[in-house]
């Protein structure tokens, strides 16, 4: 029951200035950019507070606040149900604080499937603030072919980079750019 809600959650999403890279019936590789200007060390924190900016909409409990992500290799990027129990999103597999994140796992009804995921996030500086990617990569057997579900993920991922911008531009700390 739950792999229904997650895809029907993750189908209704809403298209996105965003970049489908690549789709094939076994892979898809979707990049979503967004430039701040804040410092490198506030882009790269606000990302980690997932909970205060994903999309309540595409979580199993329907409220972000259950939203975690603990930042060390093998940490987990997981939600808690209020009745008990949860769900591993993602792993933690590389963690270069402030530079690079890199997590493992197939996300919303993607891991119903046998498939696999990498996002990779990285924060750069760049003139007058920050420029922050998101690759994210899956393969494996997807039921339909991955290629279908490319445009559905990328629309789902660039409304999360759209929260979490503008939740980075809200930090307190985003008005203490110094050039």
């Amino acid at each position: 029951m739950k792999w229904i809600l997650a895809a029907g959650l993750f189908a209704v999403s809403t298209a996105a200035n965003a970049d489908v890279v690549s789709a094939n019936p076994n892979g898809l590789h979707v990049r979503e950019t967004v430039q701040l200007v804040v410092p490198p060390a506030v882009a790269f924190d606000a990302f980690t507070r997932i909970g205060d900016w994903w999309n309540k909409d595409h979580t199993y409990s329907g409220d972000s606040a259950n939203l975690s992500l603990a930042l060390s290799p093998g940490g987990c990027f997981c939600e808690r149900f209020p009745s008990g129990g949860g769900i591993e999103h993602m792993r933690v597999t590389f963690l270069d604080p402030g530079k690079r994140l890199l997590m493992t796992g197939p996300l919303g009804p993607l891991l119903y499937q046998a498939t696999t995921g990498v996002m990779d996030v990285t924060v750069e500086r760049i003139a007058g603030g920050s420029k922050v990617t998101l690759d994210y990569r899956a393969a494996g057997f997807a039921e339909g072919g991955a290629d279908k579900l490319a445009a559905v993920v990328d629309g789902v991922l660039a409304d999360q980079m759209r929260r979490y911008r503008t939740y980075a531009r809200s930090r307190p700390q985003a008005q203490e750019l110094k050039p």
